[in-house]
């Protein structure tokens, strides 16, 4: 018995230990291999596991794109004041989508008259007319301080004055906004450049069915270039916006025509502490009185006299764009102006001033405009009158050159009352009002008058 668990022991003992002899063996074989491997093999291979460790590999191999950016869906889509928001996951990309119109009848329907020629037109005229149609697309990339914007005009193209014509869709604005920090930021791309908040302030967020017959010959409107811009003493007394830039000075979407650059720089004191938006009414009352003073100014050598969403143009009497030299008109001009809001109450007003001088015909022009308008909630003193309601007034003059003989100064005004009804704020509201309009013609001494009649719908998705 004891011969036989002996014979099973040393059975047993030759087994383990060939075992033993082969494990041995293969890590003998392994540690050859591994430094028989070459110095370049070993270098990729810990390449390959620090990128491993950097991106791991996802389920479905589909969490990083070929540039090992992470993908991303997106939140669920949202409509809020800006019109349908989409953003990233992680909030670094948004985009806006919206889409406005402006539907309006007027009586007469042909816009602002300058010329006697304008007034004398049958007053009797009516006219439906989709003044704006516009899709807006703007948000941020990379970094929630760095925005964009663009804005397109479905509606076809047209003078300042008058009224729709068969034309094809544009790109009005387009622009990119780098604010990292609040004192200082700039602006590049084609937009209203920031001289006047008449002309700033959208047309969806106007107090009247149209802007002041100021705007027109006043305006530096929409300009390709670059400009700097901040904040500076926020919330104190000495509280300061600044904007200075260059631009092309040939209006939207035009090359320079000479070697000259439009310069135009504005400073706006907030004195009460508090910044005004670029928007009229007060339709959100303002429950501490905000209010600001500013002044601009704009210099540019140009075949233009004026400018508007269709680029450049020239004022009556002067040689037309097409045909003036390219630094033909040399143009100066500022502007003065006050705007304040408190508890549904909103003052606005500016002065202008502008200097022409035509290098072919050796002569210079003097121009001034001023508007003043004011507007009020009467809710917040008669709680019986709806609080959408507002009633609104305004008065401009405009002295400028004659279109005949450009050396005399006729002299233009406007008186013009409104009602607005808020549905939906500036985003849905319906604006009537009516004009009481003058020219004093310095050529031919006649005086004329027209009354005009406006309703406008103005919405916004």
């Amino acid at each position: 018995m004891k011969q036989k668990y002996y014979l099973i022991e040393e059975e047993m003992k030759r087994k383990l230990l060939s075992i033993g002899l082969l494990c041995t063996s293969m890590l003998f074989i392994g540690i050859f291999e591994a430094s028989a491997m070459s110095e370049q093999e070993l270098r990729i291979r810990a390449l390959e596991e620090k990128l491993e460790a950097l991106y791991p590999k996802s389920a479905d191999g589909k969490s990083f794109s070929a540039h090992g950016m992470k993908k991303q869906g997106t939140k669920n889509p949202f409509y809020y004041k800006k019109g349908f928001h989409f953003e990233s996951e992680d909030g670094l990309f948004s985009t806006n989508l919206q889409w406005r119109a402006q539907m309006r009848f007027g009586n007469p329907g042909d816009g602002d008259p300058i010329t006697t020629a304008d007034f004398r037109t049958d007053p009797k005229t009516s006219n439906f007319e989709l003044r704006r149609v516009r899709m807006k697309i703007g948000g941020h990339g990379y970094k929630p301080w760095v925005k964009y914007y663009f804005e397109i005009d479905l509606q076809p193209s047209r003078t300042y004055t008058a009224s729709s014509a068969n034309a094809s869709s544009r790109v009005i604005d387009w622009r990119l906004d780098v604010q990292p920090w609040e004192e200082f930021g700039f602006r590049v791309g084609q937009w209203k450049i920031n001289y006047n908040r008449e002309r700033v302030d959208s047309s969806g967020r106007q107090q009247f069915v149209e802007r002041s017959i100021v705007n027109s010959i006043f305006t530096i409107d929409r300009q390709v270039g670059i400009m700097a811009k901040g904040r500076l003493f926020k919330k104190t007394h000495a509280d300061l916006r600044y904007y200075v830039g260059i631009f092309n000075g040939e209006g939207r979407a035009v090359d320079n025509a000479n070697e000259q650059m439009m310069k135009m720089a504005r400073l706006q004191w907030n004195f009460l502490g508090r910044d005004l938006k670029w928007r009229q009414s007060d339709v959100k009352r303002h429950k501490k009185p905000t209010a600001q003073l500013a002044g601009g100014w704009a210099s540019t050598k140009t075949p233009c006299t004026r400018w508007s969403s269709s680029g450049c143009g020239n004022l009556g009497g002067f040689t037309d764009e097409a045909s003036a030299n390219g630094s033909q008109f040399d143009i100066e001009q500022w502007v003065a102006e006050f705007a304040m809001k408190y508890q549904g109450l909103s003052i606005q007003s500016e002065y202008h001033w502008k200097t022409i001088e035509d290098s072919e015909a050796q002569t210079t022009h003097d121009l001034k405009g001023a508007y003043a308008q004011v507007g009020y909630f009467f809710n917040e003193i008669m709680p019986a009158v709806p609080e959408e309601f507002e009633m609104a007034f305004r008065y401009a003059f405009v002295d400028e050159p004659d279109s005949n003989v450009t050396t005399l100064t006729s002299n233009r005004e406007e008186y013009t009352v409104a009602a607005n009804y808020f549905i939906a704020g500036h985003n849905n509201k319906i604006t009537a009002d009516y004009s009481y309009l003058t020219l004093n013609d310095a050529s031919d001494t006649l005086f004329s008058k027209e009354n005009r009649v406006r309703v406008q719908w103005d919405i916004s998705f």
